[in-house]
């Protein structure tokens, strides 16, 4: 049997991949309605590290043989503009994953990749020139986005209405959505836009999966009852492992680790379930040896800057007031007024900081209060101040 999978390791082979046996049945009877011309849209939600990616991934394998998958990832959208993302920015990457996704089902789409040429442009008279003789037009041309946008949009059922004698429906996982709350104009408007497409469609279906608090606003303007897609979502969220079935995957996939009952006790409450925590922290521990509660502990605090790499990668790009807004919340959660009241700014001061923390999944607005996201990392923050007096600004 091989390794554990590395904590951010995605793409499993049938190994690796553990449990999860009720969300598969449960996502794959919606998208095989795709057969029957419904258009299943399925809004996958569950906190950053859970196994979202995967489960998506391990989907797109057991569908591959008998539908077109088309799998987007929008943190890929910084490719196109490094600076802001726009909707022409998310249409460019749709487009470019859709004919990527064709070519690796051996569907043909030269043709369709020639069409978008001419059906996405304006074309206007740059200037004459001559062959011999013969006055020849020069034309000059540039991108239209809505006619792109549209043609991107609808390219899904083109395709599937030229080969729906081989494929039962086209799938599209869009993962990491959470991102389009960067989008630099009206998101809401923008989801309304594709609600409005996707409703027209047959044989298409649709996942979106995010790294999202379930309190997320973004969650209401997708699937509340005012939201673009309210009533016609289904909002399904991941959760992380039990106890139970975390003792048994780690029995299973890794019998060289050697808890007593009180060290795996310890393990749950230090990783939570988390797949990402379990996986991370379980690869660090020492093999065959005994692992009591005192040990987990001690592995554990050593462990934390390899376990939130990720994060504390994040935490180092913040500016000065976005990390003191973390600090702030380390003892417990705060309403914004308290928040600019520890820090001695106006409460309009810290409005923009505030929205990128969330946005970057960093900090949660729970009521009307603030607090950190992730336990670990703040376990982290506070093991950094307690052992060096200060945080790791």
């Amino acid at each position: 049997m091989g390794p554990l999978p590395l904590g951010n390791d995605n793409d499993l082979d049938d190994t690796q991949f553990y449990n999860r046996k009720e969300e598969i049945q449960f996502l794959s009877d919606n998208l095989e309605l795709t057969r029957k011309g419904s258009t299943p849209t399925i809004l996958l939600t569950g906190i950053r590290g859970v196994g979202k990616t995967a489960l998506m991934k391990k989907l797109k394998k057991n569908f591959k043989e008998n539908f077109l998958v088309i799998y987007m990832d929008l943190s890929a959208v910084d490719k196109f503009n490094k600076n802001s993302f726009t909707r022409l920015d998310f249409m460019k990457l749709f487009y470019e994953t859709i004919i990527q996704s064709c070519n690796e089902s051996n569907i043909i789409t030269a043709d369709t990749q020639i069409l978008k040429y001419f059906k996405t442009r304006n074309f206007k008279l740059d200037k004459f020139t001559s062959i011999d003789n013969i006055p020849l037009p020069i034309l000059k041309t540039e991108e239209d986005y809505m006619k792109f946008t549209n043609f991107v949009m609808n390219l899904p059922q083109q395709i599937y209405e030229d080969y729906k004698d081989t494929i039962g429906g086209v799938l599209i996982f869009i993962d990491e959505f959470q991102i389009l709350k960067q989008l630099d104009e009206d998101v809401n408007g923008f989801l309304w836009y594709i609600r409005s497409v996707i409703q027209s469609q047959k044989n298409i279906g649709y996942i979106f999966s995010g790294s999202m608090s379930i309190k997320d606003e973004l969650i209401a303007d997708i699937a509340g009852q005012k939201g673009a897609f309210g009533g016609r979502i289904f909002n399904y969220e991941i959760k992380t492992f039990s106890f139970e079935t975390t003792k048994n995957y780690l029995n299973e996939k890794a019998e060289y680790i050697n808890f007593t009952e009180k060290g795996f006790k310890r393990f749950y409450q230090c990783t939570k379930g988390i797949l990402y925590y379990v996986n991370s922290f379980a690869r660090l521990l020492p093999p065959n040896e005994e692992l009591n509660e005192e040990k987990i502990i001690y592995e554990f605090k050593k462990s934390l800057p390899y376990l939130l790499i990720h994060l504390t990668n994040e935490w180092y790009k913040l500016n000065n007031q976005e990390q003191r807004i973390i600090t702030t919340l380390i003892e417990k959660p705060l309403k914004r007024i308290e928040i600019a009241n520890k820090m001695g700014v106006t409460s309009g001061a810290i409005g923009a900081s505030l929205k990128k923390l969330q946005n970057k999944i960093l900090i949660e607005l729970d009521g009307d209060k603030y607090r950190i996201h992730d336990s670990i990392f703040k376990t982290w923050l506070k093991k950094e101040f307690d052992e060096k007096g200060y945080y790791p600004y």
